[in-house]
């Protein structure tokens, strides 16, 4: 009787959950007051985004190691450099404030010895070279910019280049399924320490995956501490039986504070996930194997692993990703994949 009841409760929450879902989803505004009475499912990345929006703003675009606002007007900048025609005069609609951003990072000394301040130096300099510099808008910030930096002929190396001076890599599609077809998803891992170097040098090729205006709102948590390794392993569901096995992790980490805008909030997960699928294959050329771990965004989890961390109100975990050396002997789900046939909508 009481399990009769009991089945019969369910169905009427179940019936009910589906009335309140049909009702609420009728529209953008309903959908709206659904969450608000209803569910708090969204209320962590909602707060992220505000204080990634803060933090944005509070910085005026320039954290303490690299800029968002740089990066991504100097790329501006190179799409304009690299158009046909290229026009005499262009980007005047952000160039101010790219050279105010320039001058600003140049206080900065962990941005101003870094690549990204000699790449926007670059860039801005093959800039001035070819606009037309009568322009007022133009001569005013080329003013500016030689009080910060001197303008230097010829020197200019990490500026756009023609495809054909591209080195190609000698691989055929053929090993190339070979590589793609040997990174599975690896849940046994011998007793081994994984340095941290090798990992690094992993990161240093998976970071040439393309990014939105070249920002790159990620970053790799590295930890092959066993006691540090298994909280954060157990943080996320879906790794019980093997979190005990697992060398070392990786927390995958995006930066709201890099947008100014809402409508940027999913390029973290888009950019972070670019270069972690590059890093995963990186891996495994250097001899190490990977499991991604699925993180999902509940409330709680999301609590307890950024204090594991030690992360910043606007950053989020977007996966954690298992590395170390793979047991020979451990098995792999076959985990059979869709076809092209399947994936691929030809529209005409």
């Amino acid at each position: 009787m009481k399990l009769k009841i009991k089945n019969f409760l369910k169905l009427v929450l179940k019936r009910l959950k589906y009335i309140s879902l049909f009702l609420f989803s009728k529209n953008s505004t309903l959908a709206s007051i659904y969450y608000v009475l209803f569910s708090k499912e969204f209320k962590n990345e909602q707060l992220a985004v505000l204080l990634g929006k803060l933090n944005y703003y509070k910085s005026d675009g320039v954290n303490s190691d690299s800029s968002a606002l740089l990066r991504r007007n100097v790329h501006r900048i190179e799409k304009g450099l690299i158009m046909r025609p290229r026009r005499a005069v262009f980007g005047l609609a952000y160039l101010n404030e790219t050279i105010d951003c320039y001058t600003r990072a140049s206080f900065n000394s962990n941005i101003s010895k870094s690549q990204e301040f000699l790449w926007a130096y670059d860039v801005l300099s093959k800039y001035f070279n070819v606009v037309d510099r009568n322009n007022e808008i133009i001569s005013c910030c080329f003013d500016k910019f030689t009080k910060v930096s001197p303008l230097h002929q010829n020197e200019n190396k990490l500026v756009p280049y023609e495809k054909k001076s591209i080195v190609r890599a000698a691989i055929s599609y053929e090993e190339l399924t070979l590589l793609f077809k040997q990174r599975r998803s690896n849940r046994w891992f011998i007793d081994r320490k994984v340095d941290i170097n090798i990992f690094k040098e992993a990161v240093e090729i998976s970071s040439q995956a393309p990014s939105a205006c070249n920002r790159q709102p990620f970053k790799f948590i590295f930890s092959n501490d066993k006691s540090k390794v298994k909280k954060i392993a157990e943080s996320a569901m879906g790794t019980a039986g093997f979190s005990d096995n697992i060398p070392s992790i990786v927390a995958v980490i995006g930066d709201l504070s890099c947008y100014p805008f809402e409508r940027d909030r999913h390029v973290i997960y888009i950019d972070s996930s670019l270069a972690s699928m590059q890093l995963l294959l990186s891996l495994e050329i250097l001899g190490l194997n990977s499991c991604v771990i699925n993180w999902p965004d509940i409330v709680a989890r999301d609590k307890k692993i950024s204090e594991l961390l030690g992360l910043k109100p606007h950053e989020k975990v977007v996966m954690l990703i298992a590395v170390g050396y793979g047991d020979e002997q451990g098995l792999i789900p076959f985990s059979q994949k869709k076809t092209a046939d399947e994936l691929v909508i030809e529209v005409k």
